[in-house]
């Protein structure tokens, strides 16, 4: 992915400052709660610009010092490369997971969209 992709605001800049819509993702991924997960999409939809492919690019550069592993893919697929690292957050959390059928690829479970997924909740009305 191109650094033109991103918004204006988050293409690197070579300083020690953080991109400001790089900050706004990531104070969405502190908000998410143990437990629960939020999309890229979602993510986005959340702050009101950019998209799920800008928020990944985002959580790939900046996310390591955020709960990483709530920004998830909307296939409820592990991040690959991180599987295991988050497999571990997710059982420590208590993350709803559906384990792998004997068929899947690795045997490596998927997370539960449908309950994980948290809307914002209790958050929603002071975020901006």
């Amino acid at each position: 992915m191109s650094e033109q992709s991103l918004p204006d605001d988050a293409r690197p800049e070579y300083t020690d400052a953080l991109p400001e819509y790089a900050e706004r993702v990531l104070d969405v991924a502190e908000l998410i709660p143990p437990g629960r997960v939020m999309t890229y999409g979602d993510v986005a939809e959340w702050l009101g610009e950019g998209g799920p492919r800008q928020v990944g690019r985002v959580m790939s550069l900046y996310g390591g010092a955020v709960p990483w592993w709530r920004v998830v893919r909307a296939d409820g697929a592990l991040l690959p490369g991180h599987e295991l690292r988050a497999l571990d957050h997710y059982r420590a959390e208590s993350t709803p997971l559906k384990e792998a059928s004997r068929a899947a690829d690795g045997h490596l479970p998927r997370i539960d969209m449908r309950r994980a997924r948290w809307d914002g909740g209790e958050h929603a009305e002071g975020h901006t």
